[in-house]
Order: C-alpha cells, then sequence, then structure tokens
C-alpha cells in the first residue's frame, strides 16, 4: 500500500548569482509500517527531500502526497526529528514534549475529535518518554543530561503526537560511536512496537543497512536525482552482533558502498 508518494518531483532553489537545481525526476513511493532511508555524498539533496515531506518547504514541480492526501505544508501526520534535538533549555524533559502533545491533542481538533484534558495529555507525554526509557529523567533540563538523553526526548516529543510518518534528519549523527549505536537498537525496538512509518537520512551505510527495509540511493547534486534503491531482506528483529559476519548483510553493504564511492565517487570542490 503507498503511504507517501512522490511525483516527479524537482526542486530549485534561487540566490542573488543564479539558480541551483537541488534535486530533479524524484519519484518513491514508501508503504505504511515501511522504514526507508535516504544517503548520498553532501549536497545531494537527502535534507531538501525529507524537507519536501515534511512540508517545511514546497516543490518546484511535481507532487507529494501522504495518505492520499496532497503535503501542503507542515501537520502532525508528519513528525520531525532533527540532528539537533532542538529542546527549550528552561523546561524540563517532560515540560519539552508536553509542549508538542498540547499542542496537537489540548487544542481544538478537526473531524469531530475533542480536546483532551490534562490528565490525558500527561498520560501521553509520560507514555511516550517511557517509550524511549527516560521516566527517571522526566523532571530533568536538558543541560543536566547527555547527548543521547536529549535524541531521546526529541523522538518521544515525535512519537508522543502518534504521527503516521516519523521523518528524522541525520537523529544520531552528532553522538558518539556508542551511544549512536544504542540509539540505534533502540529505535528498531520502538518502530516495532509502533509499526511507524520511518524516512530517514543518513551518511552512515552501517546506519542504514541496519534499520532500512529499502535504502534509497541519491546521486551527486546539484540536480540529484535517485539512482537505485536497495531493498534490505534482512529478517526481523535485527541484532547487529549476529549481522556482523552474516554474509547478506555485507553484501547490502558492498552494494551501497559500490554506489557511493565508485559509481558517485565525490571529489570536493574548492569554493
Amino acid at each position: 500500500m503507498k503511504f507517501i508518494e512522490i511525483q516527479n518531483v524537482a526542486q530549485t532553489f534561487k540566490t542573488a548569482k543564479r539558480s541551483f537545481p537541488a534535486l530533479r525526476d524524484i519519484n518513491l513511493s514508501v508503504a505504511k509500517g515501511e522504514f526507508v532511508t535516504l544517503i548520498g555524498h553532501s549536497g545531494c539533496g537527502k535534507s531538501t527531500l525529507l524537507n519536501l515531506i515534511a512540508g517545511l518547504t514546497t516543490p518546484t514541480e511535481g507532487t507529494l502526497l501522504c495518505a492520499n492526501r496532497e503535503i501542503a505544508g507542515p501537520g502532525p501526520e508528519r513528525a520531525v526529528v532533527f540532528q539537533n534535538h532542538s529542546l527549550l533549555p528552561w523546561l524540563t524533559c517532560f515540560e519539552n514534549v508536553y509542549l508538542g502533545v498540547e499542542r496537537v491533542f489540548g487544542t481544538s481538533r478537526s473531524m469531530g475529535a475533542t480536546t483532551e484534558t490534562k490528565a490525558q495529555l500527561t498520560q501521553r507525554t509520560d507514555a511516550a518518554l517511557a517509550l524511549v526509557g527516560l521516566t527517571a529523567a522526566t523532571l530533568k533540563r536538558p543541560g543536566e543530561i547527555s547527548g543521547g538523553m536529549k535524541q531521546r526526548v526529541g523522538i518521544a516529543r515525535a512519537l508522543a503526537m502518534e504521527p503516521k510518518v516519523l521523518l528524522m534528519d541525520e537523529p544520531f549523527g552528532a553522538l558518539d560511536a556508542l551511544t549512536r549505536a544504542k540509539l540505534q537498537d533502540e529505535l528498531l525496538q520502538i518502530v516495532a512496537a509502533t509499526q511507524s512509518t520511518v524516512v530517514m537520512v543518513t551518511h552512515d551505510v552501517d546506519e542504514a543497512v541496519l534499520l532500512s527495509d529499502r535504502i534509497v540511493m541519491l546521486t551527486n547534486g546539484p540536480g540529484a536525482t535517485i539512482g537505485e534503491i536497495l531493498s534490505v531482506e534482512l529478517p526481523h528483529p535485527r541484532n547487529r552482533v549476529a549481522l556482523a559476519d552474516d554474509p547478506q548483510y555485507q553484501h547490502y553493504r558492498k552494494a551501497v558502498m559500490d554506489f557511493l564511492y565508485t559509481r558517485q565517487s565525490h571529489v570536493e570542490k574548492a569554493a
């Protein structure tokens, strides 16, 4: 079942001197409950494509749909987790999550849905923090917790809004290797529990293979497009230790590496 549909999308940015074609001829469908990663070299438009799905920007050409509705702007059915956790430093972990929950469920809602009580909003917030293992840190402020815990708060805030789609822009990119691995494993568990549809931007080949149902590989910019889509047919649940020596895992890893570093070898140009 097609849940996200990207049809003939292009994105061109106008600068003072010229127009910059970021993306061209993007056609992609994402099924409900599917985990898709976008990978490619810097400047290939991964984050641009994610922002288009989020409704943060509007395509120059083409159409994007979510659940058969055109994406015309941001919406609570599409939650975004950025590399920068974007937490308000003066609020506790609980308050940072509650803020998003209140905005979605505590105000007037469409299609006859009733506004939830403060007790219901609190319950939603507590449940989201418990899902990411932060019950003990609810009263702490961002300055009192680690980088990994801050990212957990950001994920909790997104999940608490019960989005149809979870959009993640290199959420673990700024973390150390051990913390990153732990959060990747936790994300697999969370997605399995929530049956979320996920589109995630990454630079990390191993992260893409470990997490994905499909890996969308973008060509180099300007005017980047989809070069190849790789289906990752590894059984769930996935265990990183068990997969380390798995021939099939190594096959997928090599296929992505070959695309990035042989077929799309990237040479940095001087500014």
